[in-house]
């Protein structure tokens, strides 16, 4: 599989070259997760995968605009945990496990926690023996679903938060967590699951002194014995 980061740019005001544009992962050309920008639609995919309806992600929800414009070939396949008003039409409600097959290709779609309001998920992507995780934003994945990411070739997953618990907080009413777990967590996790992690969708955090945070991410990854790979807008990947 060939992979292409599109964007590794949290919904932040910090902006550098090589890490400008929103996010947006792209796998032989054909399938696209996440579209956080509207120029990610030039590359033509034939499936697009959305992980969750938030702007950095799904750019048309910042400013309601209808994606059947955009198009000047054949529509996509567009999937997502839940549908956007103005794009019902257009957007395919994915559930937990579905497999989508596309060529050679199979994606399954794993719940994770991370919104207050919005539906999120993680896609599990395999062609052959080859098995990526693409996560999105994220707080946790629940461990009935842990049996699945077994023998990761990578996990690609985002940078939000150096500090260990990230920022999690609870809603007062209905108890349920929401916001971004540290890197330190997500290693500590998926660890157990793969040799090499790619961070992307960096926090303000990175921005400060990317030098800093490169050696940052350097000890991390020495002391849990892992390859971690810091993702850049255009950096390119084959397993």
């Amino acid at each position: 599989m060939k992979i292409k980061i599109l964007g590794t740019r949290g919904e932040i005001d910090f902006s550098l070259p090589y890490h400008s544009k929103h996010s947006g992962l792209l796998i032989d050309k054909g399938l696209l997760f996440d579209m956080g920008e509207k120029e990610f639609l030039k590359h033509q995919p034939k499936y697009i995968f959305l992980t969750h309806l938030h702007p950095d992600h799904a750019f048309f929800i910042r400013n309601n605009e209808k994606l059947i414009n955009l198009f000047s070939k054949k529509v996509p396949l567009i999937f997502a945990p839940e549908k956007d008003r103005v794009n019902s039409e257009l957007i395919n409600l994915i559930k937990p496990l579905q497999r989508i097959k596309f060529k050679n290709y199979q994606v399954f779609p794993i719940p994770t926690h991370h919104s207050k309001k919005v539906k999120s998920t993680a896609y599990l992507i395999q062609r052959g023996k080859k098995r990526i995780l693409y996560t999105g934003d994220m707080i946790w994945i629940d461990k009935r679903y842990h049996s699945l990411l077994n023998n990761l070739d990578l996990v690609i997953t985002e940078g939000s938060f150096i500090k260990k618990g990230g920022m999690i907080r609870k809603d007062s009413k209905t108890g349920k967590i929401y916001g971004h777990t540290g890197i330190p967590d997500l290693i500590n996790l998926f660890k157990r699951f793969t040799k090499t992690i790619v961070l992307i969708h960096f926090g303000a955090w990175f921005y400060r002194d990317t030098n800093k945070a490169r050696e940052k991410i350097k000890k991390l990854a020495k002391e849990n014995n892992v390859n971690i790979l810091v993702g850049y807008d255009g950096k390119e990947l084959t397993i």
